[in-house]
């Protein structure tokens, strides 16, 4: 078996390992690690991922619901196209694809293989043919109650083999009849979790993007939505696809605490979307932790570990490993190359500038959590109508500079479609909830950073961020376990490391205007900052010009070419930071160095 034959799966670890030894203000002893994990996945050319083994059974079982309600019939068009959309689908599943298609109104409906049927049919020629016709009789009434609809599609999933169950939902409805159903919503995505993967798409004007994150987050899918009816079988046509080429059923991040007092408190994806992940306990009395994510092509996903630690009685300047990380895959069906376990390391310092860094891919992710939330209070404002137009403006505003801080022109652009003229940061009049809904999708989203000009991009959070050369605080020694011995090959690979410096991680944090032009001036390279209210700009609408972002003041706050020259204390931005005024660093307001390229002193006599 050649390497080209086989299908790889990939694991790095970006982290700043350092941690403050001395104790915070409250007195709390543990400190949190927070790390990125980069898994890949990508498979043999050509490879048909979907094949089943000799005896095996089909690789996969797919549901397809169809929001049937009263509504779907205004217009007529989204009918239509969900049954064209439905019925192309179905012509894509592969020969002995376990399938059945629902129909949703205030309960759910088998409408192939037919009414009253707890067995999935089974794709062949002349099954395909009899579901497109079933599709096509689809006619229109009742109400939207997504909890029956699920639970009908977990019931015939249950005894299902297949390695990949899924589960395609289509709604234009906001679940307004749930009280009507044996079981609520909630109630039943608890039941549904780890059963099956559910993508949930909206149609019409009348969706609800909250619905459909909250079900396939916990679901472990993504939410999706079409702006023209037109567009939906192109849609379905490229989701089957790519389920179609899954590479990996199933994938397990397990991880082990190998240092006494070190607990796991999160694990959870954050690239391509957010998705909190549960733990599955690793036999009996284990201290280690799995953690299973779903259908993976070939591709690349992030994932976010948060753990604690005490650094009470250990050495400061060493690194040592806290937990191992490991990618399981049970159940292989062909040829795979795993990667060797990973640690996660902690170096325990005094120095307050190491202790205050940030890796990249942290920094990244609350910048998206920032931009969603500041896109949710906007639309919430703009509900309230013209009361709080200004409040809606600026946090419109707030949003466009955190997408362009990130560079992501997908963000950037569905905030256009929102914005009344690009760089002005003010709300366009006319507009339509669903519009609204669109962007709230879009808000979801996350991608990597890109890795900057002339860089490999190695490592997760880009910048270098595993590489291990140019760290910031130059050579280590050995890494050592909790024992003292020096770890095994692997435990201090220079491959987990973060090792791009302060440079790399405020490169992957964002402030380069890749992806698109500033709010503050549509890409003219040094406008000045957009005032997005009557009162004054907001501080996070920044202005992207050449290579740095220039954050709004306030009025009457110094600048920092005045706080530089005077000496003077620190702005601090309403949302709790500070910059640097040499080198645009955002850190807490209480940073006593700077965490980016200058490193310099923020606060004291010399500052």
């Amino acid at each position: 078996m050649t390497v080209a034959e086989e299908t790889e799966v990939t694991l790095e670890v970006g982290q700043r390992t350092e941690l403050p030894a001395l104790p915070d203000p409250a007195g709390h002893p543990e400190r949190e690690m927070h790390a990125i994990l980069e898994i890949g996945v990508r498979g043999p050319a050509g490879a048909s991922h979907t094949t089943p083994a000799p005896g095996t059974g089909p690789a996969l079982a797919e549901v397809l619901i169809v929001d049937t309600s009263r509504s779907m019939l205004h217009p007529p068009a989204k009918l239509h196209a969900a049954k064209d959309a439905t019925a192309a689908a179905v012509r894509m599943l592969p020969f002995g694809t376990a399938f059945a298609v629902l129909s949703g109104r205030f309960d759910a409906t088998v409408v192939h293989p037919g009414p009253g049927r707890q067995v999935l049919a089974v794709a062949r020629p002349g099954e395909r043919e009899a579901a497109e016709r079933a599709v096509r009789l689809l006619d229109a009434d009742g109400g939207t109650a997504i909890g029956a609809w699920l639970d009908l599609a977990r019931r015939l999933l249950r005894d299902q083999p297949a390695p990949v169950k899924h589960v395609l939902l289509l709604t234009d409805g906001r679940n307004e009849h749930d009280h009507r159903s044996r079981r609520p919503l909630e109630t039943v995505l608890d039941a549904c979790a780890g059963q099956f993967v559910c993508d949930a798409w909206g149609i019409g004007d009348d969706w609800d993007a909250e619905l459909l994150l909250a079900i396939t987050r916990r679901l472990h899918g993504r939410a999706r939505a079409v702006r023209r009816e037109a567009q939906l079988t192109a849609a379905y046509e490229e989701l089957i696809a790519g389920l179609l080429g899954t590479a990996v059923p199933e994938l397990r991040i397990r991880i082990t605490p190998t240092t006494p007092g070190t607990v796991i408190r999160q694990v959870k994806q954050v690239v391509p979307n957010e998705q909190e992940l549960q733990p599955v306990p690793v036999g009996p009395g284990g201290r280690a932790a799995e953690y299973v994510t779903r259908a993976w092509g070939d591709e690349v996903r992030h994932f976010q570990v948060v753990l604690t630690a005490d650094p009470t009685g250990r050495e400061s300047g060493e690194e040592l490993q806290l937990a191992a990380v490991e990618v399981v895959v049970p159940g292989v069906r062909r040829p795979l190359r795993l990667p060797p376990p990973r640690p996660v390391l902690v170096r325990w310092t005094d120095d307050p500038l190491d202790a205050s860094r940030q890796h990249p891919g942290v920094r990244r992710h609350e910048l998206y959590q920032r931009a969603s939330a500041a896109v949710a209070r906007a639309y919430r404002a703009w509900l309230r109508g013209a009361d709080a137009r200004e409040e809606a403006d600026r946090e419109l505003a707030r949003a466009l500079a955190l997408a362009a801080e990130l560079g992501d022109a997908q963000l950037l652009g569905a905030l256009r479609l929102i914005e009344s003229a690009p760089g002005g940061g003010r709300i366009r009049p006319g507009l339509k909830d669903v519009d609204w809904q669109h962007l709230i999708l879009s808000s979801a989203l996350t991608t990597p950073p890109e890795p900057p000009s002339g860089a490999d991009g190695q490592g997760p959070g880009g910048s270098g961020g595993s590489s291990g050369a140019g760290h910031a605080t130059g050579e280590r020694g050995p890494v050592r376990s909790a024992g003292g011995r020096p770890e095994a090959a692997g435990a201090g690979d220079p491959g987990s490391r973060d090792g791009g410096g302060a440079a790399g991680a405020e490169a992957g944090a964002g402030g380069t205007g890749r992806g698109g032009a500033a709010p503050g001036g549509a890409g003219s390279g040094g406008a000045g900052p957009v005032d997005a209210s009557p009162a004054g700009p907001s501080p996070d609408h920044a202005a992207e010009g050449g290579g740095g972002a220039d954050r709004a003041r306030t009025p009457g706050s110094p600048g920092p070419d005045a706080v530089r020259a005077t000496g003077a204390a620190l702005p601090v931005w309403p949302d709790g930071l500070i910059e640097c005024p040499e080198c645009r660093w955002l850190g807490p307001a209480d940073a006593v160095y700077c965490g980016g390229d200058c490193g310099r002193l923020l606060r004291g006599e010399s500052a």
